[in-house]
């Protein structure tokens, strides 16, 4: 397993990364068959181990506490916090009254004294980012947690995160974790080069795009389709548009002597800013195939041909992407 830099943070981690959000209720209900499959990853040289608090309600941290017994110290552990941890509107975003009791809470859960990397899930509206950068800060130094980062952040985001961070002495985001596949590209025009500008390390998730470049004769057949169905509905022509540029993935995977599934890994991890890319199997069966890509690197040409199936920067659905502004979806703050 290749190792890269995590930005300037001097953590060296593997350039595939396990996500464990399919461990738990929203997955694999099965503990110790979870467990089998994290410490198989980490025999397999993957060192970077990412959750969140609301994956199965806290449930994949447990499990993900309990496997790391004994072997803790080899691990970059990531967790996240932001997103809603019950009815309470006070029990999420980024306040430093529901920070402090996210981190707390995920320390229990994950039966350590420290994380390695804390993330912000989602930018919060509703909260200065000075705010919760002091918070953070504060953390760091008390010695709970190594470095902070954001997920999902938009560049503008970003940018200020940084800008805040450097005019009022806080500890910056070292990291950002945004999704990217070869069917969702739109990353690539101003995220991937903000955090190339400020050397943050970008940790990416969702290579196979939720099930498409599964190489599966049908991709809504998959657990991911049962979770969020609007993004396979066949009805829909930007899901066409999808299905027809996964036939022509598949065309280019069988004439490059390999599976879809390492075709989408090896492009995730070709771009020069991203550090690490996340895989999220839900069965052993699943980890077994991604890992036996994991050395794959693909050639100018075949990277080419990819870039004519679905051109740089672009989203084939751009209803798939993650962080639309609330800005738009809320009439309240469209008409205000």
């Amino acid at each position: 397993m290749k190792r890269r830099m995590l930005g300037r943070t001097g953590m060296s981690v593997s350039d595939l990364a396990l996500g464990t959000m399919m461990f738990g209720a929203m997955g694999n209900n099965d503990g110790d068959e979870s467990t089998r499959m994290i410490h198989s990853a980490l025999d397999a040289g993957i060192n970077l181990v990412d959750t969140a608090d609301v994956y199965s309600g806290g449930q994949s941290e447990e499990i993900v506490g309990q496997a790391l017994k004994g072997r803790r110290q080899e691990v970059v552990l990531t967790t996240k916090f932001a997103l809603p941890m019950g009815q309470d509107a006070n029990h999420r975003g980024g306040s430093r009254r529901w920070i402090t009791r996210a981190v707390e809470a995920s320390l229990r859960r994950l039966d350590t004294d420290y994380i390695d990397l804390y993330l912000m899930h989602r930018y919060d509206p509703d909260t200065d980012v000075d705010e919760t950068l002091s918070a953070l800060s504060d953390l760091i130094r008390a010695g709970k947690l190594r470095a902070v980062g954001s997920s999902l952040f938009t560049a503008e985001q970003i940018v200020e995160a940084q800008w805040v961070a450097d005019r009022r002495g806080h500890e910056r985001f070292r990291t950002e974790e945004p999704p990217y596949s070869i069917l969702l590209r739109g990353i690539e025009s101003e995220v991937l080069p903000a955090a190339q500008r400020y050397g943050m390390g970008v940790i990416t998730f969702g290579p196979l795009s939720s099930g498409w470049l599964s190489g599966r004769d049908d991709p809504a057949a998959g657990n991911r389709a049962s979770l969020g169905p609007g993004e396979f509905d066949l009805s829909d022509p930007r899901n066409q548009a999808k299905l027809s540029a996964v036939d022509e993935l598949n065309k280019l995977a069988a004439e490059a002597g390999m599976p879809l599934t390492h075709l989408a890994m090896a492009f995730a991890r070709s771009h020069p800013a991203v550090t690490s890319v996340l895989i999220g199997p839900r069965k052993p069966e699943h980890l077994r195939d991604l890992l036996a890509g994991a050395d794959v690197e693909l050639s100018g040409d075949v990277l080419d041909r990819i870039d004519e199936i679905v051109p740089p920067g672009a989203n084939v659905n751009e209803n798939d992407i993650y962080n639309v502004p609330s800005v738009l979806t809320s009439k309240h703050l469209r008409r205000r």
